[in-house]
């Protein structure tokens, strides 16, 4: 969307967020894989626990920022 050219809305929208996701793409990436293969605890099998399974489903802190 920040590429784009037809919607000058969306590209001023989207051209901040794309540079930001561009310049912490190594250290999103870094936080993704460090939890890879890990066993996660979501509170329950078919009745999950709210809170744990948004943090095990959200586990990039620096992505969650920049998209918050």
């Amino acid at each position: 969307l920040a590429a784009q050219s037809q919607s000058a809305t969306l590209q001023s929208a989207f051209s901040k967020l794309a540079t930001d996701l561009r310049a912490a793409e190594s250290a999103i990436v870094e936080e993704l894989i460090a939890v890879q293969g890990a066993a996660a605890d979501t509170g329950g099998y078919y009745r999950m626990d709210d809170a744990k399974a948004a943090a095990i489903m959200r586990p990039s802190a620096t992505l969650n920022a920049l998209i918050d």
